[in-house]
């Protein structure tokens, strides 16, 4: 497989096939990201992918799942992704799932009816970053979108029968604003109703805006128990009819799987033994991204 720059995929995506169509990101400009720094975006030539579409036929049997690699493959003129997506159900027809990330530009560049051609050809779920539903926050760590774009993106997705998996991050919004990002988030997602919900906690990671914005002292990052009143705050605020809000990335501090509105007050419950300090917290040595 031809894979050029930094490969980056989604947890629930480590066994998938992963086909590299686009390189880096659209967007490139979150403050807290550097996954594609000095990588200029580019879509793929449709040489390469087809000699890596033959690559997979050949030694990717045993995989029934394929993520379209990098940033935001959901891009690609409607056209592209149309042959694309033919391809992968004809050459690999054992593939049952197909996934990709999606920004509220790439989405907002697809018609209702072009998402739901693409559904039929198998994309199956899109990955989203919201990181907040405060539109402050958004505006700060420049994510290119307000909290009425991304409910608006993110519904678009639903309505077209795609999965929807949406990424948050605590801490994002400093101390200071904590409370207000817990709860515009938990407004957000609910608008939404997406199937999953993947939550993080903010690593700063040097070579960002944000790493240095912490090392002169213009950004501070909340405590461990700061974050996890944060989690509690953002879960209590968020309603979904039938989806799974987790944060059991290796970057939080308390693991959490909730299937929500089932496991909501238990969850809420667990939260709050960690908090009273019944419960360890994850130590730093063992967090990661």
């Amino acid at each position: 497989m031809d894979y050029q720059g930094n490969i980056f995929r989604p947890p629930s995506e480590a066994n998938s096939i992963l086909l590299q169509v686009t390189r880096g990101c659209s967007h490139n400009k979150c403050t807290f990201c550097e996954l594609y720094k000095g990588t200029r975006f580019a879509l793929k030539d449709e040489a390469t992918i087809e000699s890596d579409l033959e690559f997979a036929r050949t030694h990717c049997r045993r995989q029934n799942r394929l993520f379209l690699c990098d940033g935001d493959a959901l891009i690609l003129p409607q056209k592209r992704l149309v042959a694309l997506l033919t391809a992968i159900r004809d050459r690999l027809p054992w593939v049952t799932r197909i996934g990709t990330y999606a920004n509220t530009r790439s989405i907002r560049s697809k018609t209702p009816e072009q998402l739901e051609e693409l559904r039929d050809l198998g994309l199956a779920i899109a990955y989203m970053g919201l990181e907040s539903g405060d539109d402050a926050t958004l505006q700060a760590i420049i994510k290119g979108a307000d909290s009425a774009q991304m409910i608006q993106a993110g519904r678009k997705v639903r309505a077209a029968g795609i999965q929807l998996s949406i990424t948050v991050l605590l801490g994002i919004a400093q101390e200071r604003r904590s409370a207000i990002h817990a709860e515009e988030t938990g407004r957000v997602l609910s608008a939404i109703d997406p199937e999953f919900v993947g939550v993080l906690s903010l690593m700063l990671l040097p070579g960002t805006p944000l790493h240095s914005a912490w090392r002169e002292g213009r950004f501070v990052l909340p405590s461990p128990d700061g974050m996890l009143a944060e989690l509690r705050r953002m879960l209590a605020a968020t309603n979904l009819s039938d989806g799974y809000f987790h944060a059991n990335h290796a970057s939080n501090y308390l693991p959490i799987k909730a299937h929500l509105p089932h496991d909501k007050a238990k969850t809420l419950n667990l939260i709050d033994m960690a908090l009273k300090g019944n419960i360890g917290l994850k130590p730093e040595y063992m967090r990661g991204l």
